[in-house]
């Protein structure tokens, strides 16, 4: 079915503004995968915050111009999806990999995340990223080890005060 102008345009525009909030974005070909599969996949992205839409190359380039993703418009050939992070960096990166695990059909063919193209085989890397709560835990940790070491150390000087009293008690006991 042929877009007219009005419909192509609006495309255009909501991918743009998706692709203008997004921390990362992901091309995947699609070719030979089911209607079955491909439902499978949207309904996965979506439990996961992840945009995912099918858009014709040239509409996709139109999108992506004055992003941090304009360093994908000259891999935009093809039966491409692209999907967008919009939560974390690596939820679309976690969505494609475990979705090309289950189907060898689906092949990365762009990696894009801040501007910077990365190589499709470094899709694992960008899957291991931390979601937010996870980067927000580390944090905490990282602050709470001081604070933590330095309550373990106070509490330590009373401890090993008594411990030599009852030391040097138990010796003039056995005196």
């Amino acid at each position: 079915m042929a877009l007219n102008l009005e419909q192509k345009k609006a495309i255009v525009a909501e991918v743009a503004e998706v692709a203008g909030s997004a921390f990362s974005a992901i091309a995947a070909e699609y070719r030979g995968l089911g209607v079955d599969e491909m439902t499978a996949l949207r309904k996965q992205a979506r439990d996961n915050g992840v945009y995912l839409r099918v858009v014709k190359n040239t509409l996709a380039r139109r999108a992506v111009e004055g992003t941090d993703f304009e360093c994908m418009q000259e891999g935009l050939t093809g039966p491409l999806l692209l999907a967008f992070s919009q939560e974390d960096p690596g939820s679309a990166a976690r969505v494609i990999k475990d979705f090309a695990k289950e189907n060898d059909l689906l092949e990365v063919k762009l990696v894009s995340i801040s501007g910077q193209m990365l190589d499709p085989s470094e899709i694992g890397t960008l899957a291991k990223m931390p979601t937010y709560d996870e980067a927000v835990s580390m944090l905490m940790a990282v602050m709470k080890a001081p604070v933590e070491k330095l309550a373990r150390t106070m509490n330590e000087v009373p401890g090993k005060l008594v411990r030599t009293v009852a030391a040097v008690k138990d010796a003039k006991e056995a005196a």
